[in-house]
């Protein structure tokens, strides 16, 4: 996850000594961060998204946690400490017991962000979400505008319904977010978005890069000429936001090298700025510190995976071992696959870089980035975890010390 607002303007932002370090409760070090768990709580959605990685619909799936399961997970997180949760689906607001997970959660001192579509999130129930006073945000999923969200999510009147889910969560006093998978679908259509988040008064947007997987496993990632032009497009608002004395958190997901193409285009327009954007991205580590160490996901039926979109690498499962003792690598596959995944955070610099292949394997910038999002590289190679991340959009001349380029 990288913070455009944070990186490109230089203001504090909530999670920023999470991500970054220069706090009073931050980690020493981004290895010893506790993950952000994802956890999704029913596959069942009331929307058929065209990119949806668990390939969620409306029916039932077998094999969900039953309510106690779940409040065993729940304490095991709150003892465990995690710094946040992250409650999803499917739709998780369609499970039957979500509002009694989110009562659960905060007798146990946990914060929540809840990820929807927002076409569910009625009146009655944003005052409920605001009430419970444990949830940080609501994210809620948007694809463009009209009929260019219609379209993804499936169903006609979608982006309707999200609109007042918004409204809802607005009026309610609860911070909203906003979710946005960029594909080539609607990557024509961030100006509106960007407007849409302006209109509506949307604290947090969070643009997250392709992962082909679940129903999206045959969509494209972005090709690099228009993953540039929405960076380059978010980044002029953030210009005008600044100037205008305003402050959001705008983040992008899955794709470390937008970090070092923001260092790049600071090189070059805010010389001043780009080292401590160097010293904040070479703290976090990118993909070396992402994927299995500074997030994890459980999946509805209690697999539990290196994240959400990870979901053929299994670590084990909750019904049988504690979330804790697998991420610890103390059961499960987990004692064989994470420290193998995590090895790109703790080797030596040049041992880490040398395990990969491609061009990541030559890249000038892989302190910052830490080689790209694991899960898209190894989605691209049959699961072969050291490939190159093909959604990295930098080109050669910027990624290689020299002109030599690998064939």
């Amino acid at each position: 996850m990288v913070n455009l607002m944070r990186i490109w303007t230089g203001a504090e932002q909530p999670a920023d000594s999470l991500r970054y370090g220069h706090g009073p409760r931050s980690p020493h070090t981004a290895q010893a961060r506790k993950p952000i768990v994802v956890w999704n709580i029913t596959r069942t959605c009331n929307l058929r998204c065209i990119h949806c990685y668990s390939d969620s619909a409306a029916q039932q799936y077998p094999g969900e946690l039953t309510w106690e399961q779940m409040k065993a997970v729940v304490d095991d997180l709150a003892d465990y400490q995690i710094p946040s949760l992250l409650l999803s689906g499917g739709e998780p607001l369609v499970h039957p017991r979500f509002f009694d997970l989110v009562d659960y959660t905060r007798k146990r001192g946990l914060k929540l962000t809840i990820s929807t579509n927002g076409t569910l999130i009625l009146p009655d129930k944003a005052k409920q979400l605001a009430q419970a006073g444990n949830v940080a945000y609501v994210g809620i999923s948007l694809d463009g505008i009209g009929d260019i969200h219609d379209h993804f999510r499936g169903k006609k009147g979608a982006f309707d319904a999200a609109v007042k889910g918004f409204e809802a969560c607005e009026d309610a006093g609860l911070k909203t977010g906003l979710r946005l998978t960029l594909t080539q679908h609607n990557a024509s259509s961030i100006e509106d978005i960007l407007d849409f988040i302006e209109a509506q008064g949307i604290q947090r947007a969070c643009f997250y890069h392709l992962v082909p997987s679940g129903r999206g496993a045959d969509l494209q990632v972005l090709p690099p000429n228009l993953a540039r032009q929405a960076i380059d497009t978010v980044l002029d608002r953030i210009e005008r936001w600044k100037a205008e004395g305003i402050t959001r958190e705008i983040l992008t997901v899955a794709q470390p090298a937008d970090g070092v193409y923001l260092y790049l285009r600071q090189q070059e327009k805010q010389p001043a700025e780009a080292e401590t954007t160097r010293e904040l991205l070479g703290w976090n580590g990118g993909g070396a510190n992402s994927s299995g160490r500074g997030i994890g996901n459980i999946d509805p039926v209690g697999n539990v995976h290196p994240d959400q979109f990870w979901q053929d690498t299994i670590l084990g499962n909750v019904k049988r071992d504690r979330f804790s003792d697998l991420w610890e690598a103390r059961a499960g596959a987990a004692s064989e696959i994470l420290p193998k995944l995590r090895s790109l955070g703790t080797l030596s610099l040049e041992d880490r870089q040398s395990r990969l292949n491609g061009r990541c394997s030559q890249c000038q910038f892989f302190d910052l980035c830490g080689g790209g999002f694991r899960t898209r590289a190894a989605a691209a190679a049959s699961g072969e975890i050291w490939s190159s991340d093909p959604g990295c959009y930098l080109t050669d001349e910027e990624i290689f010390e020299t002109n030599t380029v690998l064939v």
